[in-house]
């Protein structure tokens, strides 16, 4: 009995630890929108390594964001796209952190973070990406006025 107990509460310990160290990666699993005279913005704030990393949608299915200005376009893991309604066309070179790798250009029809939307976005399938995050590039965020202050960004859809 006592031995279950124990294995039991490391279950417990592994659940709650687990459930940490996801919000310490994104810390914006449910980005707020708010809405101002303007237009919509959206607030988040940076993870323990620096980066902002958001929860959104790509054609209406949840997907993790890793913002990222030094990407010219979104780059979606290949194993992710078929899930996503995202077909490959013409192959291309991609030049990414870990080496040139050939991707596949895509269209995506539909992208958003809380009540910010684009449409229509050029992006690739990179079957050299081995993590689920999706890297939000600047054929997205050329759509978008962003500030960051501190280790906050404000995402603005104008």
């Amino acid at each position: 009995m006592s031995i279950l107990a124990w294995v039991m509460s490391i279950g417990l310990l592994v659940l709650v630890f687990d459930d940490e160290l996801t919000k310490q990666f994104n810390p914006n699993e449910a980005p707020e929108s708010r809405f101002t005279q303007s237009g919509v913005e959206v607030v988040l704030k940076q993870n323990r390594q620096g980066h902002y990393v958001t929860t959104g949608k790509i054609n209406g299915k949840e997907v993790v964001f890793l913002i990222d200005t030094g990407a010219t376009e979104v780059s979606v893991p290949a194993d992710l796209a078929d899930e996503l309604g995202l077909r490959g066309g013409r192959s291309v070179r991609l030049r990414t952190a870990n080496g040139t790798v050939t991707g596949y250009d895509t269209q995506i029809g539909e992208l958003s973070i809380g009540n910010l939307t684009v449409y229509n976005v050029d992006g690739h399938i990179n079957p050299g990406m081995r993590n689920q995050a999706i890297l939000l590039g600047m054929s997205v965020l050329r759509e978008l006025e962003f500030t960051q202050r501190g280790d906050t960004l404000i995402i603005r859809q104008l």
